[in-house]
């Protein structure tokens, strides 16, 4: 019998072009590229260009609410006044939004392993196992199969968005988002005619991205927070940061509302609820990493708050000691169903934090080696990594004109990576071509659908103010 993710796999490819790869007869990439070419008969590139919502679009105000459904309710107010600091910050947090919309955009009929969220806030650099620097997409709660061309939208909306976010001229945001839809094709024309191994194997280290960036200031910028980054070690940083020694077991400190315990931590802890979970975790790790984490014993467990459109789900952290100097932190993340499944059909998984892991290992050239999932009593999904591992994200405050449009590049290097390894690129690179129509069309609606996500964002904040929704600003 076939596993849940060959099975997976196989549903990208039938879910695109005919049979999956092992059913399917051998195709040169030449073949494969023209045949992507004869979708534009169907699909024309121009048909991307520009964004009008349907008429019968829902209330945005009404899709944020409805995603708080399950939610700690306690914690949503802060989720809330996350969004409405900007509409970048807005965007961020609603996916679910997008990816209504983006079902009544054109799509060539092509599928990969998609991110389902690849805003530019959800890239970044980390560490390997073998504790080399890599860049790549960073957080893959939505994954699931669908249309590669919804990820290629998401992330260049989300370029315009941050341009106007730290008031750049719109020409500027505009050729940003130019340079991350030019990036990803110009890369997926080179994996079609990679080898299969090639394209697998392939990885954004530190040394290929510096390259890429012509930008001394930024150069220099990232070096340093690189090094910075390196030299951290969990002993010597966190450890002292999030832990504090109690008696003879070290605890998690608390730092409401960000960090804190649950009272009914206990009583789950000695109901078995937790140790059932965590024995379930144990199991979808790989033997020799069980092996590792054998070393380990759980010391506390505390709730903690990040993200945006993660606030209000159960995302706890976890300190494990394998002696006196020896911690670990593992991040425990809620898993709920994708934004993209009433419009890109249901995941092959029954637990989403297999989900999101399968389709994490799919589309990063290296995981962290803790990552598994589990599922509590109370039917709630997770998925476990390490807390933070070389964790890099971009600060945007911090850009200019010419490194958001690197950083761009370097999304757009990173997404046409990931789908390459799922998907067809050859297929998908004929189709795009290589002219700049394509580019020009997603820019189009990049900047179009920046002005909806304003207009959803200035809806929102006006509904908090006329009392409709309840939100708690942060100092």
């Amino acid at each position: 019998m076939k596993s849940k993710a060959q099975k997976s796999l196989q549903a990208v490819g039938k879910r695109g072009r005919g049979a999956a790869p092992s059913e399917a007869l051998y195709r040169s990439p030449a073949e494969r590229r023209a045949e992507g070419k004869r979708l534009r008969d169907a699909v024309p590139r121009a048909g991307h260009s520009g964004w009008k919502p349907p008429r019968k679009r829902r209330d945005p105000v009404e899709v944020v609410l409805a995603a708080n459904e399950g939610r700690l309710l306690d914690l949503v107010p802060i989720r809330h006044g996350r969004m409405m600091k900007s509409p970048f910050d807005f965007y961020r947090g609603t996916a679910a939004i997008m990816a209504a919309d983006l079902a009544h955009t054109p799509s060539s009929g092509l599928r990969v392993q998609a991110c389902g969220d690849a805003h530019l806030s959800n890239f970044g650099a980390f560490a390997t196992p073998e504790r080399n620097v890599i860049f790549d997409v960073n957080d893959l709660d939505e994954t699931l199969p669908a249309p590669w061309e919804w990820d290629v939208k998401r992330l260049t909306a989300s370029v315009v968005l941050a341009g106007r976010h730290i008031q750049l001229k719109q020409s500027e945001s505009a050729a940003a988002a130019r340079a991350a839809v030019r990036s990803y094709r110009e890369h997926m024309a080179e994996y079609a005619f990679m080898k299969a191994l090639e394209v697998w194997y392939d990885k954004i280290d530190l040394e290929r991205l510096m390259s890429h960036v012509d930008n001394k200031k930024a150069q220099a910028r990232l070096q340093q927070r690189v090094e910075k980054a390196r030299e951290r070690s969990v002993a010597e940083h966190d450890f002292p940061k999030l832990a504090e020694q109690l008696g003879s077991t070290p605890l998690i400190k608390d730092n409401p509302p960000l960090i804190f315990h649950l009272p009914e931590m206990k009583e789950e802890m000695e109901s078995g609820n937790i140790p059932e979970a965590w024995a379930r975790y144990h199991e979808s790790l790989p033997e020799h990493i069980r092996v590792l984490f054998d070393r380990f014993h759980l010391c506390d467990m505390a709730m903690k708050v990040v993200g945006v459109g993660s606030v209000g789900t159960m995302c706890l952290i976890a300190l494990y000691m394998a002696g006196d100097d020896d911690p670990l932190f593992l991040q425990i993340k809620e898993a709920m169903a994708s934004v993209l499944e009433p419009y890109a059909g249901k995941s092959l998984h029954s637990n989403h934090g297999q989900r999101v892991v399968e389709g994490q290992r799919l589309m990063q050239s290296a995981s962290d080696s803790f990552l598994g999932w589990t599922q509590g009593r109370r039917g709630r999904h997770f998925y476990v990594r390490q807390l933070r591992d070389m964790k890099l994200s971009p600060i945007i405050e911090g850009f200019d004109a010419e490194i958001l449009q690197g950083y761009a590049e370097a999304c757009g290097w990173a997404l046409a990576r990931a789908h390459a390894r799922s998907g067809d690129a050859a297929m998908i690179s004929g189709y795009m071509g290589s002219s700049v129509i394509f580019d020009e069309a997603i820019c189009d609606f990049a900047v179009d659908y920046a002005d909806q996500a304003e207009r959803d964002h200035k809806a929102f904040v006006k509904a908090v103010r006329e009392g409709r929704v309840e939100a708690v600003v942060e100092s």
